[in-house]
């Protein structure tokens, strides 16, 4: 089976997420469906199907979500900064200069569930996640991108 690697904060809401969705969602659905039911015919009944739509995503979802965890490879960044000693590894905070454009930016590396480039997380496979792991503070990246390859300096590397 094909581990998941996922950051400790990212195990967390995607458990906290799986507890909301059985707790909340789950019992919500059954009452839609069981008010619906009650208005009789099934057959043009807008609201049971559209309960029983929601029903399969949040049953769809719960598997999943209980997939993902059972595979999960939870890596803690502080664990590893004893053996990484400032080396780009998953979970870390690398500050990057983009030597073209001149801009600062940074970016923590985390599993494929949790990347959101606005709040500055990029996952592990793209390409400059890719382009970055095994860099240390002072190497230059260079990132395959679709405008063509573009270079950056790792300026720093923490493990927060």
């Amino acid at each position: 089976m094909i581990k998941i690697p996922l950051t400790v904060i990212g195990a967390e809401k995607l458990k906290v997420e799986l507890q909301r969705l059985k707790s909340v969602d789950r019992p919500a659905v059954i009452a839609a469906i069981a008010e619906a039911r009650s208005h009789g015919d099934l057959s043009e009944n807008a609201e049971y199907d559209a309960a029983k739509e929601r029903q399969g995503f949040v049953e769809g979802r719960i598997a999943e979500l209980e997939a993902k965890l059972s595979n999960a490879q939870v890596i803690d960044p502080k664990d590893l900064q004893h053996t990484a000693e400032g080396r780009v590894v998953f979970g870390a905070t690398v500050d990057l200069e983009d030597l073209e454009a001149g801009n600062a930016v940074t970016y923590q590396i985390v599993g494929d569930d949790e990347a959101d480039l606005k709040d500055g997380k990029i996952s592990v496979s793209s390409p400059i996640a890719r382009a970055l792991i095994g860099k240390y503070a002072g190497d230059i990246a260079e990132v395959v991108a679709p405008g063509g390859i573009r270079e950056y300096e790792v300026l720093d590397v923490r493990y927060i």
